[in-house]
């Protein structure tokens, strides 16, 4: 089973921080790490999950509707009296890029299926160029015509449909989107494993997220594994390696 990183170490620290990204690419043995991007009212580049703030921030409202300098006003508690800020795309990419061409690999989910974010293929696509780790890197949205697009805008990259259902998934990438990969909800899987044996199925968990303590209970991999998933993006990935 390919173990990744749901948002960074995302359960004992703050989901989508440098912070996060930094324990994770810590760890020995991991396939790679998920995290999430929007576009700022400015047009940058965020890793955010949430389209509003309010959740892990001390503000509130929508990213589309922030500037860059707004955003990075904005305190996200780390406990212990630290805080970490809403890192810019580019900011990432410099803490992780000589791990990601050293073997790392990275999944990047456009998140646009609320809203659309014009631009936004075109500008991840160009900035992963810059940094010379397109081979590393993997992007998936539920937004089926998205990942068509940056399939058009530029071939060999990587993609995976995302959905509850691995029915779904599957649907949409024998549409137009040309996905690579099947990224359902790991409780959706409802396919027998012989229809799905062929793909690579990534499959994304919820809940005990940072602050939440480490449960201590574990998912039972071979069972997963037995249902066709071959990769997993978990919030605790340092509880499998």
């Amino acid at each position: 089973m390919n173990i990744w990183a749901h948002r960074g170490c995302s359960q004992r620290y703050p989901e989508n921080t440098l912070l996060a990204f930094e324990k994770a690419a810590e760890l020995e043995g991991l396939t790679g790490i998920e995290l999430d991007i929007q576009l700022t009212k400015d047009g940058y580049l965020v890793v955010y999950h949430d389209e509003k703030v309010d959740r892990t921030t001390d503000g509130t409202g929508e990213i589309r509707k922030k500037t860059l300098a707004e955003l990075k006003k904005l305190r996200i508690d780390a406990g212990e009296g630290k805080w970490e800020q809403i890192p810019q795309m580019e900011e990432v990419l410099d803490l992780l890029k000589d791990k990601l061409k050293s073997g790392l690999l990275l999944n990047i989910e456009l998140k646009n299926s609320v809203f659309p974010y014009e631009g936004m293929e075109e500008k991840i696509l160009n900035l992963v160029r810059q940094y010379g780790v397109k081979e590393r890197v993997i992007y998936s949205s539920f937004y089926a015509l998205s990942l068509e697009r940056i399939k058009t805008l530029e071939s060999g990259v990587k993609t995976g449909i995302l959905d509850t259902k691995v029915s779904d998934c599957l649907y949409k990438l024998k549409g137009r989107c040309g996905a690579d990969a099947l990224h359902p909800y790991w409780k959706g899987m409802d396919l027998p494993p012989e229809r799905i044996k062929n793909y690579t199925v990534r499959a994304w968990f919820s809940g005990h997220l940072y602050p939440e303590k480490p449960t201590g209970t574990k998912l039972d991999l071979a069972a997963l594994e037995r249902q066709g998933i071959t990769d997993v993006f978990l919030n605790e990935p340092e509880m499998y390696l």
